[in-house]
Order: structure tokens, then C-alpha cells, then sequence
């Protein structure tokens, strides 16, 4: 089975799954809403069509999926994305609804392994069942989407779920999504933090794992995969570093201290009409947890490789720059 679609190839993970599989000697398709981000951003030997999947006939659909015997799902939003109240009923339209189609299509057109790009909040949801995680539309949608997939696919489509931490690295023609972070430190000689931190892995490891679930995963396998673990303290004198705030201090504060300014977000965007998948005084308890994950538990399974995580910081940093 060399034949692989991925949904979304000229989004970040998408586009470096893509160059992995060209480099494994796989066939690959995809799909791409237009424009490209960059001029022969794919090589000439993918079959990249431009368009909207989910405004396609099911018809269609299938006929884009002929030949193909895996697919990897790299489309969605993240909790990034604040959208109009209710959240809940936006993640689950964004990521749910057109996962859900997206599987039973790919069943019937006899596609056998599909890989979906998740997030580790839904791992967390899970094993943090002091926190209300579940009842954040972010995660809660996320472990629903797993879900409908797994449940689309039994029996016939093997799927298979990365639980995707912090993620660094960068392709032609798209900026980072980290320059969220520059204003809290640009400028600035004193940065509070909470205490806690992330799971961290580079773009090449999250093309790695992909290619590994689709070789070794095992149908409703939910890996939430790592390549190391940093404290948010450590993440922002990077930052600050490659601004070159030699003199910035980044000191760490006690959850009590910051909590008001995350509710005050949530208040302002409630006034706004909007609503976070995460709110932010939930965000808080959280960054001020370790959301660390164990790079053993997946690396064996799906053999991805150690990657130079910091440097994956800086290049990510540096073209949010430019």
C-alpha cells in the first residue's frame, strides 16, 4: 500500500508529511485550499488539486480518493482560533462534522489506514479528571472527532489518532503561529510565567509519527507523542534570546497572582461575543500543570526520531520575525 492521501498537504504538518512520504518512496495526493502559499511550494509529482473538500459531492469525494490506500487527516482548527459563542457548536462543526464524512468516505472508497492530527489536550482531558476538561469544547470535540472516526472505521479502515503537543517548525511561504506569543515579551524587562510546561516535538517528528501510525499504528491507537518536555520559563528565555532581550528577566508567578488577568480575558471575550475552546482561567490551572508526556511510550511504536527541539524554537521564532 504506497498510494497515500493527505488532507490539507500545503498547511505545516501536512506539507512536511507530504516531503516524508516522497522521501519514503510513497505515492501522495492531496488536497489544498487555494491560494498556495508559495509558487512550487510541492514538487511535480504529487497530485495536488486545489478546492474545498467539504464543498465537494460525496460523489466527487470518491472519485478524489480512487487508488488511494491510506490517508492522513492534517485539516481542522486548534484552540488558538476564538470563535463566536458557542464553542462548543464551532470545533464540533470544524473538526467533527467533516472528520466524520471524511472517514465513512474514505471506508467506501476501501482506503485502509487513516491517521488523524489531534491534540494532547484530549490525552490530558483523560488523565486530569481533577480539572472540568471535558466540559471545554475544545477537548471535549477533539475526543469526539477520535471518536466518530474510530467508530466509522471498525472493522474494515484501521484509524489511528496523534495526540499533537507544542509544535515547531517552518515550511515556504507560511508564518508560524507563535508570534501570539512575541507581545507578551517584546519590549518588556520582566515576563511572568506560570510554573508549569509542555510536551514539545518538531514538524519532522510529527511527519515521522504519522508515517508510523499508518505502518505500525493499531486501529483506535490514541498516541500522544513527544519528542521532550520544557517549562514554560525555559520556552520564553528562548524567545527572548532570539529578540535579543539579553536583560529580560522571565520569572515564574504564582497562580493566584495571574489568575485574574486570564478571567478578565474570558470576561472581555464573553463581551465580544465569543467564547475560548479552553477558557482561560481553565488555561491557567493548566499552564501551571506539566503537561509533560513520555517520548518512550510512542517513539518505540510509531519509530520517529529525537530532533533538535530548540533550534526548532529559534527557526520558528525567527520567521515569525521576518
Amino acid at each position: 500500500m504506497k498510494n497515500v492521501f493527505v488532507l490539507g498537504g500545503t498547511g505545516l504538518l501536512g506539507y512536511h508529511t507530504v516531503m516524508e512520504l516522497l522521501g519514503r518512496g510513497y505515492e501522495v495526493s492531496t488536497i489544498a485550499l487555494p491560494p498556495m502559499p508559495s509558487e512550487d511550494i510541492l514538487p511535480a509529482k504529487v497530485n495536488c488539486r486545489l478546492g474545498n473538500i467539504n464543498e465537494m459531492s460525496d460523489e466527487e469525494v470518491l472519485k478524489l480518493f480512487e487508488g488511494i490506500d491510506m490517508f492522513v487527516y492534517a485539516a481542522g482548527v486548534d484552540e488558538r482560533v476564538v470563535p463566536d459563542a458557542p464553542a462548543d457548536a464551532f470545533f464540533y462543526r470544524e473538526n467533527v462534522l467533516p472528520t466524520q464524512r471524511i472517514a465513512r468516505l474514505a471506508r467506501k472508497a476501501g482506503i485502509k489506514r487513516f491517521v488523524i492530527f489531534g491534540s494532547y489536550f484530549a490525552h490530558f482531558a483523560e488523565q486530569w479528571t481533577d480539572l472540568p476538561l471535558m466540559e471545554q469544547a475544545y477537548p471535549r470535540t477533539r475526543i469526539l472527532q477520535e471518536e466518530v472516526a474510530i467508530m466509522e472505521g471498525s472493522g474494515v479502515m484501521d484509524v489511528m489518532i496523534l495526540r499533537l503537543p507544542y509544535i515547531f517548525g517552518t515550511m515556504p511561504g507560511r508564518k508560524p503561529l507563535w508570534e501570539m506569543f512575541l507581545p507578551q515579551i517584546q519590549g518588556n524587562e520582566f515576563v511572568p510565567v506560570l510554573g508549569g510546561g509542555s510536551a514539545m516535538v518538531t514538524v519532522k517528528q510529527v511527519a515521522e509519527a504519522a508515517i508510523g501510525a499508518l505502518e505500525h499504528g493499531e486501529h483506535g491507537g490514541t498516541y500522544a507523542i513527544s519528542g521532550t518536555n520544557m517549562k514554560h520559563k525555559a520556552f520564553f528565555e528562548i524567545i527572548a534570546e532570539v529578540l535579543g532581550q539579553k536583560n529580560t528577566v522571565v520569572q515564574v508567578v504564582d497562580l493566584e497572582q495571574m489568575k485574574p488577568g486570564y478571567i478578565q480575558g474570558d470576561e472581555q471575550a464573553a463581551k465580544e461575543g465569543k467564547e475560548h475552546g479552553i477558557h482561560l482561567e481553565l488555561t491557567a490551572e493548566i499552564q501551571n500543570r506539566d503537561a509533560y508526556l513520555d517520548p518512550a511510550d510512542t517513539m518505540p511504536i510509531l519509530q520517529y526520531n529525537e530532533d533538535d527541539i530548540h533550534a526548532a524554537i529559534v527557526e520558528s521564532i525567527k520567521a515569525c520575525l521576518e
